[in-house]
């Protein structure tokens, strides 16, 4: 019986390290992996996740990009950004909408957000003068 109990526990541990969903970041706690720079601003942080279940957290999604490509050895499982509209909430990088302005800002003059839905995309396009852009198109801004 403790041996049926120990492989129980050990398989568990094992499922929990293949998670593919983001880590909350702590905003004024966590620091970025690629700047070092205090992540400050819940509407441009981003996240990746290796295929051996390692987290980096990033300040902006330039940071992100600049980090996967200057770190070709490690695979990545995941990219994750925030939604713009919901402040420190990560939404799947593949998925997002968005939009490239000089009025946004962000804290590395990345000056991207990221939107949940086309519509959100649609309404910060008009409001700021913005670029529309797919995620193919984000990561391919930074070499």
């Amino acid at each position: 019986m403790k041996t049926f109990a120990l492989a129980c526990i050990a398989l568990l541990t094992l499922m929990s390290c293949g998670s593919n969903e983001p880590k909350p970041i702590k905003i004024n706690t966590d620091a970025c992996d690629f700047c070092k720079m205090t992540i400050a601003n819940g509407k441009f942080g981003a996240e990746l996740i290796t295929q051996k279940g390692r987290y980096y957290k990033f300040d902006d999604l330039a940071c992100m990009v600049q980090f996967a490509k200057s770190n070709t050895v490690v695979p990545y499982q995941s990219f994750f950004v925030s939604d713009y509209t919901k402040d420190n909430t990560l939404i799947p990088a593949e998925t997002a909408f968005y939009i490239k302005s000089n009025q946004l800002n962000s804290p590395m003059r990345g000056n991207m957000a990221a939107f949940a839905s086309a519509a959100q995309q649609g309404e910060y396009t008009k409001k700021l003068g913005a670029q529309t852009l797919i995620w193919s198109e984000v990561y391919n801004t930074y070499k």
